[in-house]
C-alpha cells in the first residue's frame, strides 16, 4: 500500500474513528484501526466488537492495499504534524510496518494484518429512515443527559427510540432514564419510520452519535434492525449493536393529574439554584423550594458548612407547598429547556414532578423528589 492524503483530511476522519478504540484492550487488533486504500481513496474503520465506524476520505493512491496500526498512536502522530503538510503512508510488507511521512519527519509503526480485523456484520435493516442532522442531533442532545449509568440496570444504559403518537400524529420519540429523572423529545416521524420497533441504544453510541451530527446541514440516514443500528452521515457510517432488553413502560412514571402551576424564568431559577446548592453536601445535593403565592424560596442546610436560602418572584397561585431536589438534576433539565420560561407542575412534596419548557411542547421532563 502507498498513499498520500492532506494532513488536516486525515485528521478529521482518525477524530470521527480513533474515539471507538478502548484504551485498554485484552484483544491487540482491537487497539488498531484499519486502513484501506482503494481505487476511489482511503478508508478507515474502527471497531470495538459492539460499535464501528468506518469512514471514506479521498486520496492520491499509488498502490492499493490495507493493514492496522494503533489507533491512538496514529492519531496522536498527525494530530503533531504541521499544518498543510501532505502525509505519505506506505506499508512495507516484510518488516510487518507502517511508514508514515510528512515533510521532514518519518515514523515506522507495527502493523497486524488486515484479514485479522474484525467485521460487524450488519445484516438486513428492516427499516430505513432519513431526518436532518440538526433534528436527530436535539432529540439525543435533550434525552442523553438522563442515561443511566447503573451497570445492574442495564436496559437503561441507553436511549429508547421508538415511533409513538401524540395528538393523532406519528412521532419518532426519543426517551432516556435512570430511575431519577425521566427525559423525553420528539419529531415528527420521518418517512420510513413507521411500524419501527422500539430499540435501546447504548450510551456509548450515543455519544459517537453526537459528534457525528456536527453538520447542522447534513442529513442522516438510519437504518434500524432488531439488534442493530446504523447512522450514516456523509462519508461516515457508523453501526452499532442495541442494548438486548426492555425499556420500562416509561408512561405510568409521567404524572398526569400535577395542578400545581409554577411558572418560573428559566435563568434566573438556574443560577438561583446553582448560588444556594454551593453549601450542600457533595453526596446529597439536596435543595428545598418552598411555594407560596408569587414567591418561591429556595434554601439548603448542610450541618457541615451552613446554609442559604434565595427568594424569587414567580407565577404561582395553588396551595403553598415544599419539596426537595437534587440540585444537580434540577439543572441538568432546565439546561435543555430553550425558551426564557420554564413551567414546573407539582402534585404533593412526595410526588414525581413535570417540568417543561414553555415556548416548546415537543419535549418533557419527570423529576422525582428528596427528602429534605
Amino acid at each position: 500500500m502507498k498513499v498520500t492524503v492532506e494532513r488536516a483530511e486525515l485528521l478529521k476522519s482518525l477524530s470521527h474513528v480513533h474515539r471507538v478504540v478502548e484504551r485498554r484492550n485484552t484483544i491487540p487488533i482491537l487497539a488498531n484501526v484499519l486502513i484501506r486504500a482503494t481505487g476511489s481513496g482511503l478508508e478507515l474503520k474502527a471497531t470495538d466488537l459492539d460499535l464501528e465506524v468506518v469512514e471514506s476520505l479521498p486520496a492520491e493512491v499509488s498502490q492499493q492495499g490495507g493493514t492496522t496500526v494503533p489507533a491512538h498512536v496514529l492519531y496522536d502522530i498527525v494530530r503533531k504534524l504541521p499544518d498543510g503538510a501532505q502525509v505519505q503512508l506506505e506499508t512495507n510488507g516484510e518488516q510487518g510496518t507502517l511508514t508514515v511521512r510528512a515533510s521532514r519527519a518519518r515514523f515506522s509503526l507495527q502493523t497486524l494484518p488486515e484479514t485479522d480485523f474484525p467485521d460487524l456484520a450488519a445484516g438486513e435493516f428492516a427499516h430505513s429512515f432519513r431526518v436532518k442532522a440538526l433534528e436527530f442531533r436535539r432529540l439525543v442532545d435533550k434525552t442523553q443527559f438522563a442515561i443511566s449509568t447503573e451497570e445492574t440496570r442495564y436496559y437503561l444504559n441507553g436511549i429508547y427510540l421508538h415511533v409513538a403518537e401524540n395528538a393523532g400524529s406519528p412521532t419518532l420519540r426519543a426517551v432516556a432514564t435512570d430511575g431519577h429523572r425521566l427525559a423525553q423529545a420528539e419529531l415528527p416521524a420521518p418517512v420510513g419510520a413507521e411500524g419501527l420497533p422500539g430499540v435501546i441504544v447504548p450510551r456509548k453510541t450515543v455519544a459517537e452519535v453526537q459528534k457525528l451530527l456536527e453538520d447542522k446541514e447534513a442529513e442522516a440516514a438510519i437504518s434500524i434492525s432488531s439488534t442493530k443500528i446504523r447512522v450514516q452521515v456523509g462519508a461516515i457510517v457508523l453501526t452499532s449493536k442495541l442494548i438486548d432488553g426492555t425499556f420500562p413502560d416509561y408512561g405510568r412514571v409521567i404524572p398526569q393529574g400535577n395542578d400545581k402551576l409554577l411558572k418560573v424564568d428559566k435563568d434566573a431559577f438556574a443560577a438561583a439554584v446553582d448560588r444556594v446548592s454551593t453549601v450542600s453536601s457533595e453526596r446529597g445535593r439536596a435543595v428545598k423550594l418552598a411555594l407560596a403565592e408569587g414567591r418561591l424560596t429556595l434554601s439548603v442546610s448542610n450541618p457541615d458548612s451552613g446554609s442559604a436560602t434565595e427568594e424569587l418572584e414567580v407565577d404561582y397561585s395553588a396551595d403553598p407547598l415544599e419539596i426537595g431536589f437534587n440540585a444537580r438534576y434540577l439543572l441538568d433539565i432546565t439546561s435543555q429547556l430553550e425558551g426564557d420560561l420554564a413551567e414546573l407542575q407539582f402534585a404533593d412534596s412526595g410526588s414525581p414532578t413535570l417540568v417543561h419548557d414553555a415556548s416548546k411542547a415537543d419535549s418533557l421532563y419527570v423529576l422525582m423528589p428528596m427528602r429534605v
